[in-house]
């Protein structure tokens, strides 16, 4: 059975940081492409940054690059999304898929809340 497990949400003030994680279990973890993606109250989902099977490729979303960043540890089936420099329109559900690097994901976690607010 495929699972994808977020932690690691929370309320935060502007300017802190969050470490997001997204556990997999259930399929070859090594073979995959993960992404991070989020969805705030009223839009629709949206891309945020991804990682390729080794994590030789990674790419962001313009809003996020130079605070956020992603990596996995294929050891651990793990991947992560380190969250610098948060603002409030970073607040959303944020979700990890995995699949094909250029395609949309297969599997999607069941999501984690970020709140940014004073």
């Amino acid at each position: 059975q495929v699972q994808l497990v977020e932690s690691g949400g929370g309320l935060v003030q502007p300017g802190g940081s969050l470490r997001l994680s997204c556990a997999a279990s259930g399929f070859t973890f090594s073979s995959y492409g993960m992404k991070w993606y989020r969805q705030a109250p009223g839009k629709e989902r949206e891309f945020v940054a991804g990682i390729s099977s080794f994590g030789k490729s990674t790419n962001y979303v313009d809003s996020v690059k130079g605070r956020f960043t992603i990596s996995r540890d294929n050891a651990k089936n793990t991947v992560y999304l380190q969250m610098n420099s948060l603002k409030p329109e970073d607040t959303a559900v944020y979700y990890c898929g995995a699949g094909p690097w250029r395609l949309d994901p297969t599997y999607w976690g069941q999501g984690t809340q970020v709140t940014v607010s004073s």
